[in-house]
């Protein structure tokens, strides 16, 4: 069984709770010593020891999928100018990696592109996985490259090694290069279960294996006879995507449920969020965080129904 990592209402209820009152909270402290004698140490200062007064963690440590990444850098680039005591450290390691990294402690969010699999529930039952985004996966390949859609089965094929000439497809009478993500990534988990899977079929072992969707877009980007697959939001004029049985990857196509690929992305803490992790959370999940989100090409979740 896979878990679908959804808070209940009452728990998103109860986290804008307890983020509203430390919000207020730091609000309430910051507002009472720029009134007293340390008010000339200047906003930055007094921001920082607001922070340490009411007893919260500074630094985070945020780790995980390349999807999430630029999603989460720019939010945190926002937050810490919001309070400038706080300072969020985030790396792009990968869905698994980063699932591992909270899991066992190394960091305080994880950062995942795919639901929790079982194996990875059972390992660390207290994972709390927050959902803050909605993504796409878009097929793509070199601007000139003459094929503009696949049907899902023909990009099946593709993968598994079973089309490995353009001109079946409508190419030219070119080799196809099959660039795929690594093994842990939630891209490719994403990509195998909604393509892969239908069709029994799995990733061909001579596919050339990259590491994060910049690489694979870069290394797409480089080569006229490659394929790949990518996140929406790192689609740019550097790549094509492709129209999957008539239908272009965008994300009104996504939320009609015209296109077929769609997934949640998450941050994960290890046991209930401290207040910290919790803001920055609630932070993520406001209208300014969800903005973000948008502006950088994927789907907030107030246009999920």
């Amino acid at each position: 069984m896979r878990m679908s990592g959804e808070v209940s209402k009452r728990s998103l209820i109860f986290a804008f709770a307890v983020v509203a009152v430390a919000m207020f909270f730091v609000g309430y402290l910051a507002s009472a010593l720029a009134s007293s004698n340390i008010s000339q140490v200047g906003a930055k200062t007094v921001t920082k020891t607001v922070v340490e007064t009411a007893g919260l963690n500074p630094r985070l440590n945020v780790a995980g999928s390349t999807t999430v990444t630029p999603i989460v850098e720019e939010a945190a680039r926002r937050f810490s100018k919001l309070y400038p005591g706080f300072k969020i450290s985030v790396a792009a390691i990968g869905s698994g990696p980063g699932i591992k990294a909270v899991g066992s402690g190394e960091v305080d969010i994880g950062m995942a592109s795919r639901d929790l699999k079982e194996k990875e529930v059972e390992q660390w039952p207290d994972l709390k996985p927050f959902r803050i985004a909605m993504d796409s996966i878009a097929i793509v390949v070199h601007p000139s490259n003459p094929v503009d859609g696949l049907t899902l089965e023909q990009v099946a094929k593709i993968f598994a090694g079973e089309i490995t000439n353009w001109k079946e497809v409508g190419g030219p009478d070119k080799p196809i290069h099959v660039i795929t993500r690594e093994k842990g990534s939630g891209t490719r988990d994403c990509f195998e279960h909604a393509v892969m899977k239908p069709f029994k079929k799995e990733i061909s072992a001579k596919a050339m294996v990259q590491q994060g969707n910049p690489k694979v877009r870069t290394a797409v980007a480089n080569d006229p006879l490659a394929i790949g697959y990518v996140s929406l939001g790192f689609v740019d004029e550097t790549i094509k995507p492709l129209k999957i049985d008539g239908v272009e990857p965008k994300i009104e196509n996504v939320l009609k449920g015209t296109y077929p690929i769609k997934r949640s992305l998450y941050v994960i803490t290890k046991g209930d969020p401290d207040p910290a992790e919790l803001m920055f959370i609630g932070y993520l999940l406001s209208p300014e965080g969800q903005k973000i989100v948008e502006e950088l090409g994927y789907i907030p979740l107030y246009s999920v129904s």
